[in-house]
């Protein structure tokens, strides 16, 4: 597997080692492949670009078979398919609980992942057309999504996308619309502005003219 242009890949917190009541570890991981809690993506001339995941999003997801990935490429280390993983939505988000014994590349996995060589969650996805919506509120535009299409993967990464820049769909890309529209805005007020003070500056030349006379 690799990386992919036509999804979205969003960093989303640490993982958890589950523990045995002896003190002994299971090799199973858990964390959170998203939360409903706004989040920044990144700022640019001022402006804070946050995104929300509505807590309804995951209703229709197809999250049939979601793998769990090094870095969201190589070998699958385990699946929901084969019951290695488990998805769960909850008043937080959604979350995963993954059993990492099975393969000699998956104890792998979790030998960094306890060791905090990978201690980063990261999923990827898409998103049904059209079912995102952007609120403004001055200088914070937040991108909410209500609708997710699939969820492919929970990963383990080392080094976190900037999701601003980075991997697949960037999510700076997300906001070309709303960016552009509010730049139009802004470069018709300034002439109406620049109209309003030629008016002015004419009106006023008009006066004195007339004074003099």
């Amino acid at each position: 597997m690799a990386i992919r242009n036509d999804r979205e890949y969003r960093i989303t917190g640490k993982f958890n080692i589950e523990t045995r009541e002896d003190g002994e570890q299971n090799m199973v991981v858990e964390g959170y492949a998203s939360t409903f809690e706004p989040y920044l993506l990144f700022r640019d001339d001022g402006v804070d670009f946050y995104e929300e995941i509505d807590p309804r999003a995951f209703e229709e997801a197809d999250m049939s078979d979601v793998v769990f990935l090094r870095d969201h490429t190589g070998p699958v280390l385990a699946r929901t398919r084969n019951g290695l993983i488990s998805l769960e939505i909850d008043s937080h988000g959604l979350k995963t609980r993954t059993d990492l014994k099975a393969t000699e590349q998956s104890r792998a996995m979790y030998e960094d992942i306890a060791v905090g060589n990978y201690d980063q969650m990261s999923f990827s996805f898409t998103v049904v057309p059209g079912t995102d919506q952007y609120i403004e509120e001055g200088n914070r535009i937040t991108r909410r999504i209500t609708k997710i299409a699939k969820l492919y993967d929970v990963s383990a990464v080392a080094f976190p996308a900037n999701p601003g820049t980075d991997i697949g769909i960037s999510a700076r890309s997300l906001f070309d619309g709303v960016i552009e529209r509010r730049e139009a805005e802004r470069l018709k007020s300034e002439q109406r502005a620049n109209d309003i003070a030629k008016l002015k500056l004419k009106v006023k030349i008009a006066k004195e003219l007339n004074h003099g006379n």
